[in-house]
């Protein structure tokens, strides 16, 4: 008997939560579950929807990327979708994306890949014209997002003119906007003292300074951009992407000292386990790494799937956030006298590490989160765990 009709709700009640969740995430900056369960979510759907084919709708978050811009900005319309990028969470994966990716070119030997960490920030596409920022907008859903020209124009690493005399006259850069680790801790310390809201995460907040519409609140924010692509462009700037970095370095964008050309995918692997060595000294949030395919002309030929780039995969890093159960809080005193309330927490494992203690700070804090046993929250992981 088949299980297709189980199969069919089920992706349709993964549909209705996803579409939930990218609501609360995207629109109201307020997600209420961590990225490594959202993933398992879209994860499921995507395994349904390719046993499945049929059960695909237009509507599903599969089709798509992201949610719709809220109406109080203007609208910016990408020629070209910034679309969303496939996720390869083992080196099984990653070595199966080769595969494909050797076979849809028909190469005989190794493909050469560009390596570079995948920014845990919010995404913009810069247009510039005449080497003049003109507009920067939002993702959005992937084809509409916000106009947020007036808040990016802010961000001091964001060049108003690009430097240099080569660039065409007209240019869309694409990257991340991101708060680096340091700056971060320092900006939710400030909404504590002024009893504003407390930020997630480095995205999260990233992602609310540039949605501000008080241009002065987003330039008081401590925000870096990071290009990762082109969009539209008049003219061509090179023929491989390693070509454009540097391209894009010339022109006066901040670039990540970890970019990487790899010759081949087994240098992509033991770059993924450099970066994952030194994850929690990096100065900027990262989830994953990014392999892309260094010749443009080859990413012309594999092209897209519905969703995401052929020529292009993320390799995901182990999770650092994670939901469980508050099972109990408890006094714990140190040393010095100084009472600490602490959260036995259901154990979790959170980057590698099991996790079933976790410090509340202080009898006020914990009545500003109202924490009780029973609740289910988010355990993030931040450095060593012990």
């Amino acid at each position: 008997m088949s299980d297709k009709p189980a199969r069919r709700q089920r992706a349709e009640a993964l549909r209705r939560e996803i579409n939930q969740h990218n609501h609360r995430y995207y629109v109201l900056d307020s997600p209420l579950i961590s990225d490594a369960q959202y993933d398992k979510l879209l994860r499921e759907l995507q395994e349904i929807e390719a046993q499945y084919p049929d059960l695909i709708t237009p509507d599903s978050p599969t089709q798509r990327v992201g949610a719709a811009p809220l109406a109080k900005f203007g609208e910016v319309r990408h020629k070209i979708p910034m679309t969303s990028i496939d996720n390869a969470f083992s080196d099984e994966e990653v070595a199966e994306w080769d595969q494909r990716v050797r076979k849809l070119l028909e190469a005989t030997g190794v493909v050469a890949y560009t390596a570079e960490p995948k920014f845990d920030g919010t995404s913009v596409s810069l247009r510039y014209e005449n080497g003049v920022l003109v507009q920067a907008g939002t993702r959005g859903d992937g084809t509409t997002g916000e106009d947020v020209t007036a808040n990016v124009r802010t961000i001091k690493t964001v060049p108003l003119h690009l430097q240099g005399k080569s660039w065409p006259q007209r240019v869309e850069i694409r990257g991340e906007i991101v708060i680096p680790k340091k700056d971060f801790e320092r900006l939710n310390a400030e909404q504590l003292r002024q009893e504003a809201k407390v930020f997630a995460n480095p995205r999260n907040a990233a992602a609310g300074s540039l949605r501000q519409l008080d241009p002065r609140i987003t330039a008081a924010r401590p925000l870096s951009f990071f290009p990762w692509g082109l969009g539209e462009i008049s003219e061509s700037i090179g023929q491989r992407y390693s070509e454009i970095v540097q391209q894009l370095k010339e022109w006066g964008f901040r670039s990540t000292e970890f970019f990487h050309a790899a010759q081949n995918i087994d240098e992509c692997l033991k770059y993924y386990q450099k970066i994952l060595a030194k994850r929690d000294d990096l100065p900027f949030e990262i989830d994953g790494v990014v392999y892309k395919v260094d010749d443009l002309r080859a990413r012309d030929q594999l092209g897209f799937t519905a969703r995401a780039p052929r020529w292009a995969v993320a390799h995901k890093l182990p999770a650092q956030e994670e939901t469980t159960i508050v099972e109990d809080i408890f006094p714990s005193v140190g040393r010095t006298g100084v009472i600490t309330p602490i959260a036995k927490l259901k154990p979790v494992q959170v980057g590698g590490v099991v996790v079933s203690n976790a410090t509340l700070h202080n009898q006020d804090e914990l009545e500003r989160k109202d924490v009780r046993i029973g609740d289910t929250v988010i355990v993030r992981r931040a450095g060593d765990v012990t």
